[in-house]
């Protein structure tokens, strides 16, 4: 099978930890008789740098002529102070909304071999951790209309929240779905006692839900939500919210498993096309360093064979090598414990890409 990969590298360790997996998608192509063609598109800093834009045109329309989008990280202190439609997080919101991908997926899975790297108590994390946000991506307040005015002599700054009942639909069932391939329970969080936008969110998910009679479902609040990420997190198989809250709960999610480092995401639309991405940032403070841990992202690229691609058995043979380098005592600086091997950024990818 031949698939064309639009490979955003990005700003910080973003050039590091995409050299890793494309090391390890090349080792599947050869492994599995496939040819992975990639196209170098710019995205984030160094699109700013080249084309004056965090994500200009001619990026958007590589990424929508390739087969998926693989996205290291964006982002770089320096271009902190530019104009607020110029910052590197645009340039993510635009190659979303342009793409179409409207649901986010995270996993937040707990590794066996890094259950030391929990920071909950040992009788909370062997309950276990396994759960899936699905997150809201291209609508909310992210999305909604923002003003700055002068009111009485101050600055105010208002950021419009809003959602219609088809936003709310469809990522309802992306959920109701994706719970019937796992344990058959959503979460639906909002903050209805409170917002508007969360009544409708609520009443919506709610017709959603009958449609799903086999599939347990249950509303939270966003606050107590986060409550019991730590308090119990086994309590939880899909949970499904809105844009902001789904930023926050799944960064959230992602650190009770031991290392943001570790945990990929995908953002989907209609098509079998989608964007591919670790959710950690691009780190600039150890750019350079050959340090960063490179598993979320070689992570991203098998949840692009599973999802985009249709290729269940590539995706599985990068998650069992990356269980076979942990096994072997492999960690990266970020996950390292006593009596472990401590791997540089490169050679995790080497070692990863020998287990394939």
């Amino acid at each position: 099978m031949n698939k064309n990969i639009a490979v955003i590298r990005g700003d910080g360790i973003g050039p590091e930890i995409m050299e890793e997996a494309l090391k390890v998608l090349n080792k599947v192509a050869q492994k599995f008789g496939h040819e992975f063609t990639y196209t170098e598109v710019y995205g984030g800093g160094a699109a700013l740098e080249k084309y004056g834009h965090p994500m200009p045109q001619v990026s958007v329309d590589q990424c929508l002529a390739s087969d998926s989008v693989l996205l290291a990280a964006v982002g770089d202190p320096k271009f902190n102070d530019v104009a607020p439609e110029l910052r590197c997080e645009k340039g993510l919101l635009k190659i979303r909304s342009e793409m179409g991908l409207y649901a986010n997926v995270r996993p937040a899975k707990m590794i066996p071999q890094l259950a030391d790297a929990c920071p909950l108590r040992k009788d909370i994390a062997d309950k276990g951790i396994d759960f899936v946000v699905v997150r809201e991506l291209i609508g909310g307040i992210y999305f909604g209309k923002r003003k700055t005015e002068v009111v009485n002599g101050e600055k105010v700054a208002s950021d419009e929240m809003k959602y219609s009942e088809h936003e709310i639909e469809r990522i309802g069932r992306v959920a109701f779905d994706m719970a019937r391939k796992r344990r058959k329970k959503v979460t639906s969080v909002d903050k209805a006692n409170v917002l508007d936008s969360s009544r409708l969110w609520r009443e919506v998910m709610h017709r959603v839900a009958a449609e799903y009679p086999d599939v347990e479902y249950d509303d939270a609040l966003v606050d107590s939500t986060a409550m019991q990420i730590v308090r119990d997190p086994s309590r939880f198989d899909v949970m499904v919210t809105e844009n902001l809250f789904g930023d926050i709960l799944s960064d959230e999610a992602s650190m009770i498993t031991g290392s943001i480092g570790l945990i990929p995401s995908a953002s989907l639309g209609e098509g079998t096309r989608g964007l591919y991405e670790p959710i950690h940032g691009s780190a600039p403070d150890i750019a350079g360093k050959n340090i960063a841990n490179p598993i979320g992202q070689i992570l991203s690229a098998a949840m692009m064979l599973r999802y985009s691609f249709d290729m269940p058995a590539e995706a599985q043979a990068i998650e069992d090598a990356v269980g076979a380098a942990l096994d072997a005592g492999w960690r990266t600086v970020d996950i390292m414990c006593d009596g472990m091997k401590q791997a540089t950024c490169s050679q995790m990818g080497d070692i990863i890409a020998s287990y394939i």
